[in-house]
């Protein structure tokens, strides 16, 4: 399948956040969607969001960025349900890395939740390595019971 890759724009959001919300839907320790309207405008304002289409424009996934060097940050990884374990998020965040080398940035930063044990390994066999912990504010509540920080992983670009 040929993935063509392109920044989101204001127009894209009725695509993106119905996507993004249900890739994050394996997140039950959060309360609320991972994403709407507002927040995502906000994204789209502090940094960049690529979308991945296949030929016929169908939403594959997306993630956000912000090329802020020396260190850029990539986040809210999401792959159509349909398409995930296929390597998309790979790609993505491959596409991601090149555009924040070209940007000047020497690394890149991701902060991982605790509670997501399941990606530390993914993180880690793509490069990233994890640097510190942090204190966590997701901007939406976390169930009861749940203790969550985020995990800062770094990789060298």
């Amino acid at each position: 399948m040929e993935i063509n890759f392109r920044l989101a724009a204001a127009s894209d959001a009725d695509r993106l956040i119905p996507m993004i919300n249900q890739a994050f839907e394996v997140e039950t320790f959060m309360g609320g969607t991972r994403t709407d309207a507002a927040r995502l405008a906000e994204e789209m304002r502090q940094g960049l969001i690529l979308m991945a289409e296949d030929d016929a424009g169908q939403l594959l996934g997306s993630i956000y960025y912000e090329p802020t060097p020396p260190r850029g940050y990539l986040g809210m990884l999401a792959v159509a349900v349909a398409h995930q374990g296929h390597g998309i998020g790979h790609k993505l965040v491959a596409a991601v890395e090149q555009r924040l080398r070209a940007a000047g940035c020497r690394e890149a930063k991701i902060v991982v939740l605790s509670l997501r044990n399941e990606l530390f390994p993914v993180y880690q066999h793509w490069g990233f390595v994890e640097a510190e912990h942090i204190a966590f504010d997701p901007g939406r509540p976390i169930r009861e019971g749940f203790d969550c920080h985020g995990i800062v992983m770094v990789k060298p670009l």
